[in-house]
């Protein structure tokens, strides 16, 4: 082989899904699809699984249960910020547990800015997620895209199109102390949600329990580090609801009087 085919194959190469004898149990496959650079000069690409029968794995805020996956981006070039666009979970029920995820395949979109305008974005992870079948097991990948797409992926703009929807007008809220944080009643009016996930947005080290509904009314406990009751905004609540007609996200709700 030449020198100059050399680099092309390795290039082609990296670009393959991960071989199955190199994947934890429950992928038939693992990679980045390398995406595109939109007119703003920002690499939009993704994280595709392909999960075998009966396996899954979870969203950003699994529930009560679960580990959700962590990105680690070292070894990437001119990497700026980056910002995860979650299709719309799954509720999964297993037994009395409800958890929220993904089966079969997910396509998770992401954005990332250049560190500097106009340089090109060289992408790769270590990721860390939960698989489940009947049991759980941590995984991890190592995974590398190839240079980006001159035009857009229709597997990533599908998958952009499946986050929840943006929920119209503010809800009303009531904030209580408990022993070792602070319960949130989120008033569901005419909103019909079989589940509903409730996070602090910037505080991912609040834990935050799978929202009860009930009465018309979604209720969560948010636990913070220290275990005491503290001051929660809620302008930085958000709130998703799952409902037969898919999911809709709220940001932000209005502490009542």
């Amino acid at each position: 082989m030449s020198n100059k085919i050399l680099p092309v194959a390795l290039m082609c190469l990296s670009a393959l899904p991960t071989l199955a004898q190199d994947l934890p149990p429950g992928l038939n496959s693992a990679r980045l699809l390398p995406g595109w650079t939109d007119e703003q000069g920002n690499r939009i690409a993704a994280l595709e699984l392909d999960m075998q029968p009966g396996w899954k794995t979870y969203w950003r805020n699994p529930g009560d249960s679960g580990l959700p996956p962590h990105f680690d981006w070292q070894g990437s070039e001119n990497l700026g910020d980056v910002t995860f666009h979650w299709p719309a979970p799954e509720a999964i029920t297993s037994g009395d547990e409800v958890t929220l995820g993904y089966h079969d395949r997910l396509i998770l979109p992401f954005t990332v800015t250049p560190a500097k305008a106009g340089q090109p974005i060289a992408l790769q992870a270590t990721v860390d997620l939960g698989l489940c079948e009947r049991i759980c097991v941590p995984a991890h990948l190592d995974l590398t895209a190839m240079a980006a797409a001159k035009e857009p992926d229709p597997r990533i703009t599908a998958a952009l199109d499946s986050q929840p929807r943006r929920g119209d007008g503010p809800v009303s809220c009531r904030a209580e102390p408990i022993e070792d944080g602070v319960r949130l009643r989120v008033d569901l009016s005419g909103r019909a949600a079989r589940v509903a996930a409730m996070e602090l947005v910037g505080q991912p080290e609040v834990w935050v329990s799978l929202a009860e509904i009930s009465d018309g009314a979604a209720v969560s406990d948010f636990v913070p580090p220290s275990g005491k009751p503290f001051d929660l905004k809620t302008d930085q609540v958000r709130i998703t609801l799952i409902g037969d007609s898919g999911a809709e996200e709220l940001t932000g709700c209005q502490s009542a009087s």
